[in-house]
């Protein structure tokens, strides 16, 4: 499933990679004169760098007409990408494959590193290098094993160099899908790992050759082919004189060390071409004889004081690439610990930061919604209670789904019974109630009822009155309602989470004596709540970097989808503000004249203690009851003072945004 427009981008480019490989593929079996192995070390390459593969498989390795593959793959430029390609090919797909067995694992990031580079190592060492090339390098396997040693060592600690900072900073960056080898970024980072990785690699590959350390490109001919081209080489070369002489002069190290193929010891243009099975060695590899098969050997003119310093400086280089990234990343983390998360742009993430905290921060999985539902559907419908023995019954269950705050913006939403805010729970002071939850969550959870008197087993919080309710459980409260007023419930378990992507909802209980209930002419709910959305997807909105919200809705819907009040002049409105938000204190303002206050936290306020006001700050958890007057007609607002939270994503649209509701009042 696309959920990023990096997921897009990857589609395509992989299927570019696709058809790169199969041209390649095609074009080195049909037309390219090299052995078996180089044209299989082009194909894994392509496979892996895409079309850029596909470039460098162009401009230095294919034939361009027929007989000159030899001339065009003389540069030392070209040797180097030889040499590189085989190392890439070999190394790059030991590292692949433990980087995907090792993400299955569920091993943490540094052991990964640890293990891609151990096995990258050893298949190109053992089976890329010493096997696959055994029947070009002469000799027996494990004295190929021993000459190719040091020059695989070197490259590959120059490619590990930067393939791993590359998995290292993007596997554990803000989309931690790339951990996951079911996902395509996965192999979209490995691609551009092993990118990297060449062109880290491709410096000293093109030193090891030129010093006869390492074989590049090379040319595999049929005997008749071959006899027939040397022929014609000769009478075309033949009276180049000084100008050739001059020419073979300044590529001598190369014709003799790192392209035989090109020239034997004596200049010969086809003195290094063979038939089938027998083509010059021009490999990833180590030097050595081709022994049974007649060739020269290679004899690598580098120092051993020049072979230290190599070899010292690309150590530090895999050490600087390996051991780095610890500074900024918290390698002690797997793909299990994450879940293929993704964190919210801007949120601050270091070596210190634990798993627990970034799926609590993490974005909804679009994979996870069961239910998509437009402004048609409206949160906070009361839910009508079934008696059983006298006992007033609610079902709850919660899910995922996607739910519309504005005619062009959904947001992934926890919700209950598929509403955002939950239903509304209405009930009486006295009665005996019985909620049944059952959870349809990707994670546990459970409900508190928020500012209850009742028994602690009842109360909510997960792990300390009762164990969570885990995702398909269930769970029952039953307890006596005692209290009268404005409360209301929400999730008790990842907190930070679960209330602010929507897991809440209203709960008002009658007084036993309806005398108590402080009348007005029309009663309305306002549960307010702040939600953050960027890139088309929704995280939990936090006060914090990265967290902070950019949309407010009252009672699941932004202005100008909000309700509209409709009174007469004279007539009464009790708003009941309660704060199933998580992160902000909003001072809630009525235009058109104060109210009066009079209730808080739902206890009702002695008559002798209430009072006027025409802004109330209401806080995470918190409720006011307040009464106001329509006074005089037109349209009033009821709104957050707090500016940017009139908006939608900072823009005003018709004249507001975010926690704004009109009263339309008639004369």
């Amino acid at each position: 499933m696309f959920v990023q427009p990096v997921d897009y981008a990857l589609a395509i480019w992989f299927v570019l990679a696709g058809l790169s490989t199969a041209y390649v593929a095609w074009d080195q079996f049909r037309n390219n004169p090299e052995p078996v192995v180089m044209k299989w070390g082009f194909i894994l390459v392509t496979l892996y760098m895409g079309p850029l593969g596909l470039l460098i498989y162009v401009l230095a390795d294919k034939e361009p007409r027929p007989g000159e593959h030899e001339a065009f793959t003389k540069p030392l430029w070209k040797q180097g990408v030889g040499s590189t390609i085989h190392c890439v090919a070999g190394d790059a797909t030991g590292i692949i494959l433990a980087a995907a067995i090792t993400a299955a694992l569920g091993l943490p990031m540094w052991i990964d590193l640890i293990v891609e580079y151990i096995a990258g190592f050893a298949f190109g060492l053992f089976i890329f290098q010493s096997l696959f090339m055994k029947s070009m390098m002469g000799g027996t396997y494990w004295e190929n094993v021993t000459k190719s040693f040091m020059p695989e060592f070197i490259s590959m600690n120059f490619m590990m160099a930067g393939m791993a900072p590359v998995m290292s900073f993007l596997m554990m960056g803000s989309d931690m899908r790339a951990m996951e080898p079911t996902e395509l970024l996965f192999w979209g980072v490995m691609s551009f790992g092993v990118i990297v990785g060449f062109i880290v690699a491709y410096p000293a590959n093109v030193w090891m050759v030129a010093r006869g350390l390492k074989h590049g490109l090379m040319t595999e001919r049929e005997p008749e082919f071959d006899k027939a081209e040397k022929g014609r080489r000769e009478h075309v070369y033949g009276g180049a004189g000084a100008g050739m002489a001059g020419h073979r002069h300044a590529h001598a190290r190369l014709d003799e060390h790192a392209n035989p193929g090109h020239g034997g010891p004596g200049g010969n243009p086809g003195a290094g071409h063979h038939g089938s099975g027998h083509g010059s060695s021009h490999g990833d590899g180590g030097g050595g004889s081709r022994g049974s098969h007649g060739g020269e050997g290679m004899e690598p003119d580098a120092t051993v004081p020049q072979l230290a310093a190599f070899g010292g400086v690309s150590v530090l280089a895999l050490a600087l690439g390996m051991i780095a990234p610890a500074n900024w990343v918290n390698l002690t983390l797997s793909a299990r610990d994450v879940g293929g998360a993704i964190m919210p742009p801007g949120m601050i993430m270091d070596r210190d930061t634990p798993a627990a905290a970034m799926l609590d921060m993490a974005a909804v999985h679009p994979r996870l919604i069961t239910a998509s539902h437009g402004l048609e559907v409206r949160g906070d419908r009361e839910l009508e209670a079934r008696m059983e023995n006298g006992v007033k019954v609610f079902d709850l269950e919660t899910s995922v789904i996607r739910w519309a705050i504005l005619p062009d913006v959904k947001v992934d939403a926890y919700a209950i019974n598929g509403q955002v805010p939950g239903p509304r729970l209405h009930i009486r002071q006295g009665d005996r109630v019985r909620i049944n939850v059952t959870n349809r969550l990707p994670e546990s959870t459970t409900i508190h009822w928020h500012g209850l008197i009742l028994p602690n087993e009842m109360d909510g919080p997960a792990e300390i009155t009762q164990e969570p309710i885990p995702p398909g459980g269930s769970y029952r409260y039953e307890f006596t309602a005692g209290q009268s007023g404005t409360y209301f419930y929400h999730s008790h378990d990842h907190v930070d989470r679960q209330q602010a992507l929507g897991l809440y909802g209203a709960l008002i209980i009658d007084p036993a004596n309806p005398q108590d209930e402080i009348a007005a002419d029309h009663d309305y709910v306002i549960q307010l709540q702040e939600w953050l959305m960027r890139e088309g997807l929704t995280f939990p909105s936090m006060p914090m970097d990265g967290g902070q919200p950019n949309y407010f809705t009252i009672n699941g819907r932004a202005y100008p989808s909000t309700d509209t009040i409709r009174m007469k002049v004279g007539e009464t409105l009790k708003v009941r503000f309660i704060g199933t938000n998580n992160g902000f204190i909003h001072p809630m303002h009525i235009h058109g004249g104060p109210f009066e206050v009079v209730a808080r936290d739902g206890e009702t306020i002695p008559e002798s203690a209430r009072f006027l006001a025409d802004t109330v700050n209401v806080g995470p958890g918190q409720r006011y009851d307040v009464v106001w007057q329509a006074r005089r007609p037109g349209k009033w607002l009821i709104h957050c003072h707090i500016g940017h939270h009139t908006t939608n994503n900072n823009v005003e649209e018709k004249g507001g945004g975010g926690l704004m509701v009109v009263i339309d009042v008639q004369p």
